[in-house]
């Protein structure tokens, strides 16, 4: 498939494929009809040949070609399922444009330090656990590193103490670099109340922002609905892009965690 994208990816062997496509021609034929010279287009077609695109038949003294179809037709499956796949994940797509749209907000509104301080977020979901396992999935590292990221990203440190003073930690890396929060867990009432504090550091290890949690999960029908507030504090001018991220990295971290426990449940008989 390679081979068949990278013949048909020069302007001139394109046009070849198309005159082709009417019907065979011989080499002088194309050359006469695209302007290039018979070594050149013989070069072209033979490139052509390597990828199966087009076969020869000598009649005496000329060569005439002839364009398959096989190849174009796995061509076309392959980017039917491309396109398939693009539109089965649009919503990431959209994502990624209200993030952009966010970014630019945020940028135009971050003229001053703590520009942001007092901002609030929240958010709910209902997820098909009893409240005791989705707190062990908040206190324990290891279930903690299995959701606390979107799936793009790779935790290399996770903790979070669940006792006043306990330390929380959150560093993950992707292939554009690394990034560090760190804080102190306020109060602990497992497994129905978290509250804590977590500052996104920058490249300096200075503090971006602080965020101050606030985390309840309550029994509900189905399993545990968890609330989770969140209010900004020492916010940066160069916090601006890390803010307007808020909203969506949260929503998809809380999606990440429903999967996770949704996988780990399991079919229910």
């Amino acid at each position: 498939m390679n081979e068949i994208a990278a013949a048909l990816g020069d302007g001139a062997r394109w046009r070849i494929v198309e005159l082709l496509a009417e019907r065979p021609r011989s080499v002088g034929e194309l050359a006469e009809s695209t302007g290039l010279r018979q070594p050149q287009t013989t070069k072209h077609l033979q490139t052509l040949a390597r990828a199966g695109l087009v076969t020869m038949a000598p009649l005496g003294q000329r060569r005439v070609y002839a364009l398959e179809a096989g190849p174009l037709a796995a061509l076309e499956a392959r980017l039917r399922e491309l396109v398939g796949a693009i539109e089965a994940h649009a919503g990431t797509r959209d994502v990624l444009t209200r993030y952009q749209a966010a970014i630019e907000a945020e940028t135009a509104a971050a003229d001053r330090r703590r520009w942001a301080d007092g901002r609030t977020f929240s958010f709910d979901r209902v997820l098909p656990v009893a409240p005791d396992v989705v707190w062990q999935h908040w206190v324990d590292p290891d279930l903690l590193a299995s959701w606390w990221a979107p799936p793009s990203l790779t935790i290399t440190e996770c903790v979070l103490e669940p006792a006043p003073g306990g330390r929380v930690v959150l560093d993950y890396r992707d292939a554009e670099g690394h990034y560090r929060s760190e804080g102190r867990v306020h109060a602990a009432d497992g497994p129905g109340h978290l509250a804590f504090e977590l500052s996104v550091l920058d490249a300096a290890g200075q503090v971006s922002f602080t965020g101050h949690y606030d985390l309840t999960l309550t029994a509900a029908p189905g399993g545990t609905r968890l609330r989770l507030g969140l209010r900004i504090t020492e916010t940066t001018v160069e916090a601006a892009a890390f803010v307007a991220g808020i909203e969506t990295g949260w929503g998809q971290v809380l999606d990440h965690l429903t999967a996770t426990l949704t996988r780990q449940e399991g079919p229910r008989s």
